[in-house]
């Protein structure tokens, strides 16, 4: 399944947003456009749904409705999110689940203004209910993270709390020690990355591991073997083999790899793991230009076999010169004085006319996350 719409509502940067997705999805704009803020709104959906989580929690993280409510909203202050999900390579409609909050002066605790879910065109759940009416405690949790109430919701439950973020620390994985106080739900910057190897059974790891290897050994030059190992005291490790100038080849572990392979590694292994929808943040960092260039080809490769969607963040002009990416995959974000605006880049005339009259998709659509008045940076500082 694909999450084929969102829907925001006072979400951080976005007073309103409507979005529709595709399975490879590409979020550009400037510095601090809300690309991030976008991707945590999916990651809240699962923050909810999973084991261990749940409303009140997924909002403490964020720092309470205070640091999620959009600065824009006025006098309608309800934080809303909407998905819609179909299956994958379908356009019909699966489910839509709908959740809206709010925290009124003198509660306590934040509260659903509403939960909604459609079951294709027909809804299934639509609270408040008479049960919230009588006790407004049932509304500090949602359906999402009470599985057990409706079997017939089981199947979204599931599937959001699937959901996987990457935006791997090569510092985290190297060092994980010495941020032992920095435990993350989720692990979204990679410091458990070793212990997540140690737990795949061993056919599918060794299955993954073996198809990194191959790609590693094209685009990391000199390393000739890649494989997994654990030391004397049961740590699991990663070893390299590379090629030097001396007869004998020498050996590394994950510690002395560099940023960029650990990069690779992390992100290859999120690709192949799974079948969850996978949101990359600036997937290019610490990466060769030209293997960015082929990230959207080995992406779309991979999508082939798992099914999986995956939404990224970028930067990266080198990621963005493939032809091969749709106007439909890229959505654009753009600040203004009442919150950021998504843009589909199929809608804007000017960027269709751009590629199809040759140009790729960076050429036509990059400048528009540059700052207007950029050029005055130089004259501010000296």
């Amino acid at each position: 399944m694909i999450i084929s719409r969102i829907k925001l509502k006072n979400w951080k940067n976005f007073a309103n947003a409507d979005i529709n997705l595709k399975d490879r999805v590409f979020i550009v704009g400037p510095n601090a456009s809300g690309k991030s803020n976008l991707i945590d709104a999916f990651r809240f959906l699962r923050d909810i749904a999973k084991d261990g989580g749940g409303l009140q929690q997924a909002i403490t993280e964020r720092g309470g409705i205070s640091k999620i409510r959009c600065l824009s909203a006025r006098r309608d202050t309800e934080i809303a999110i909407e998905v819609h999900i179909a299956d994958v390579g379908s356009t019909e409609l699966k489910w839509k689940y709908g959740i809206g909050i709010e925290q009124k002066k003198g509660q306590e605790k934040p509260i659903l203004s509403h939960e909604r879910v459609w079951k294709g065109k027909k809804l299934i759940i639509d609270r408040p209910n008479v049960k919230d009416n009588k006790n407004n405690e049932f509304l500090e949790q949602t359906f999402l993270e009470q599985k057990s109430s409706s079997e017939e919701f089981w199947d979204i439950a599931k599937y959001m709390e699937k959901m996987h973020y990457l935006h791997l620390v090569p510092q985290l994985l190297k060092y994980p020690q010495a941020f032992s106080g920095s435990d993350m739900p989720g692990d979204p910057f990679g410091r458990g990355f070793m212990e997540r190897l140690a737990k795949t059974p061993e056919k599918i790891r060794r299955s993954r591991l073996g198809k990194i290897d191959k790609a590693l050994r094209i685009t990391v030059p000199q390393l000739k073997e890649l494989y997994y190992s654990t030391d004397e005291t049961g740590k699991p490790h990663l070893e390299a083999k590379w090629q030097h100038w001396r007869h004998q080849a020498g050996w590394q572990n994950e510690e002395q790899f560099s940023d960029g392979t650990l990069r690779i590694i992390g992100m290859l292994w999120a690709l192949l793991e799974g079948d969850g929808l996978l949101l990359l943040e600036e997937p290019e960092l610490s990466l060769n230009a030209g293997i960015i260039a082929k990230l959207p080809v080995i992406i779309y490769k991979i999508q082939k076999q798992t099914k999986r969607q995956v939404i990224m963040t970028t930067h990266s002009v080198d990621l963005l010169q493939d032809t091969g990416i749709s106007p439909h995959e890229i959505v654009i974000l753009q600040p203004d004085d009442n919150g950021t605006k998504c843009i589909a880049a199929s809608s804007v005339p000017e960027v269709n006319a751009m590629i199809d009259g040759g140009m790729t998709p960076a050429d036509a659509i990059m400048p528009m996350t540059i700052p207007k008045d950029i050029e005055k940076i130089i004259s501010v500082l000296y």
